[in-house]
């Protein structure tokens, strides 16, 4: 198996994140949770997540990309450390969603968040939004 090929690996979690019989998001933990807001699932994101974390953040992406046309807002505007960890959970979320015909957007309006999506030249696969669609104080 090459490291390409492990990096493509689905998280295990994936498989009881996408049961049908299972309508509500997963519980809250440190450093991510799930809310409806109108017709979006957002995921808030807080703290560090890097290599430690990434499996907290996997698993309510992995649930609220798991149905069909989802519409998944990811608010990274309450995260400290984000690295390349947390990079391949949103790109493996977003490839879900986008092959079940919804999306998946970034909510943030931090520097360091657009400079590590440029650096990464990903930029242009989440262009950034500055707050959730309407949410009071939110930019539409």
């Amino acid at each position: 198996m090459t490291p390409d090929a492990d990096d493509r690996a689905p998280y295990p979690i994936e498989g009881l994140a996408m049961d049908p019989s299972r309508s509500a998001p997963p519980p809250a933990n440190a450093h991510a949770r799930t809310r409806r807001c109108g017709s979006f699932t957002v995921v808030e994101v807080m703290g560090e997540i890097d290599l430690a974390t990434e499996a907290l953040l996997a698993e309510h992406l992995a649930a609220a990309t798991a149905g069909p046309e989802s519409d998944v807002l990811v608010d990274l505007r309450r995260v400290a450390f984000f690295d390349c960890s947390g990079l391949r959970v949103l790109c493996r979320a977003e490839t879900r969603a986008r092959d079940r015909g919804g999306r998946l957007r970034v909510v943030s309006d931090a520097p360091r968040i657009r400079r590590l999506l440029r650096g990464a030249g990903l930029l242009g696969r989440f262009p950034l939004l500055p707050g959730i669609p309407g949410e009071q104080g939110a930019l539409q």
